[in-house]
C-alpha cells in the first residue's frame, strides 16, 4: 500500500525541497512506500481529504480540528518550540500607525489559510472591523500579500508570522508591523490517518529521535526545525477547543 503524505499549503516556499528530503528520509526509516503530494491551494487539499486520499499530513490548526473530528486522524508530533502566530502589516509609508486607525472598507489582503486569517481578524477587532465591512483581497500566498501592500493595492495585510520573518530584507524594509499575535499554543501538527494508525507509535518514535541522527538532523535543518516533540491526545483536544473558542 502506498502512503499519501501532504503538507498544508502555507509552508514557506523555500522549504519545498526540505519536505521532499524529509519524505525520502521518512520512507527509509519507516520502510513504508510514502508518496509526497503537494497542493497549491486549500480547495485542492480539502478535496483530497474529503476523498480519503491522505494518510499523513503536516496540518495547520484549523484543518487539524477537522481531521480529528471528521476523519479520525490522530496527532504524531509538532515542531519543537514553534507556534503559529499572525501579524498585521502595512506599507512602511502608510499613515496608519495603530489598528484603531483603520476604518470600514479597509482593503485587507490575506491568504486562504484559515487559522492565520482568523487570528488576523481578531486583531482587527479594536477597529470594529469584521468580514462584513472590509474589502477582502484574497492572495495565493503570503509573499503576494506583501506585494499587494508594496503596490498600494491593500491597506493592511494578514501574514503568517513565520512567513513574514522569512521575507527578504528588501521587502521587510518596505513594510511595517502594526501588531503580532502572542497566542503561543496554536501550532501545525504532523498527523496520521486511520489506514496507518497501527503504526502510530513507530512513527512517533522515529520522529522524536530524528534530531539525534546526523542525517535526520540535517533534514530538520532543511525544514527550519530543531526537533520534533510528541503531541499527546489531550494537548490536541485543548488546541481544538481553543480554535473553537476563537472562531465564535
Amino acid at each position: 500500500m502506498s502512503v499519501m503524505f501532504t503538507v498544508s499549503p502555507d509552508f514557506a516556499p523555500d522549504r519545498l525541497s526540505g519536505w521532499y528530503i524529509f519524505n525520502t528520509w521518512l520512507q527509509k526509516q519507516s520502510a513504508e512506500a510514502i508518496h509526497l503530494e503537494m497542493y497549491n491551494h486549500y480547495q485542492d487539499l480539502h478535496q483530497a481529504i474529503a476523498e480519503d486520499k491522505i494518510d499523513l499530513i503536516y496540518a495547520n490548526p484549523f484543518d487539524a480540528a477537522m481531521l480529528v473530528r471528521e476523519k479520525g486522524f490522530l496527532p504524531l508530533v509538532r515542531a519543537k518550540g514553534e507556534s503559529d502566530e499572525a501579524i498585521i502589516a502595512v506599507n512602511a509609508d502608510s499613515n496608519i500607525n495603530d489598528v484603531a486607525d483603520l476604518k470600514p472598507n479597509t482593503r485587507v489582503a490575506f491568504t486562504d489559510d484559515p487559522d492565520v486569517r482568523l487570528m488576523g481578524m481578531i486583531m482587527l477587532e479594536p477597529a470594529d472591523l469584521h468580514t462584513g465591512n472590509i474589502v477582502p483581497l484574497l492572495s495565493d500566498n503570503h509573499v503576494l500579500v506583501a506585494k499587494h501592500l508594496l503596490k498600494g493595492e491593500a491597506d493592511v495585510g494578514i501574514i503568517l508570522a513565520e512567513a513574514y520573518d522569512n521575507l527578504s530584507g528588501m521587502i521587510k524594509k518596505q513594510l511595517r508591523v502594526l501588531v503580532r499575535s502572542q497566542i503561543s499554543v496554536i501550532y501545525h501538527s504532523l498527523m496520521i490517518g486511520p489506514r496507518l494508525q497501527n503504526r502510530r507509535d513507530d512513527f512517533q518514535k522515529i520522529l522524536v529521535a530524528m534530531d539525534k541522527d546526523e542525517k535526520g538532523n540535517g533534514v530538520l535543518n532543511a525544514l527550519g526545525f530543531s526537533a520534533w516533540q510528541k503531541i499527546e491526545d489531550e494537548e490536541m483536544e485543548f488546541m481544538i477547543d481553543l480554535m473553537d473558542t476563537l472562531n465564535t
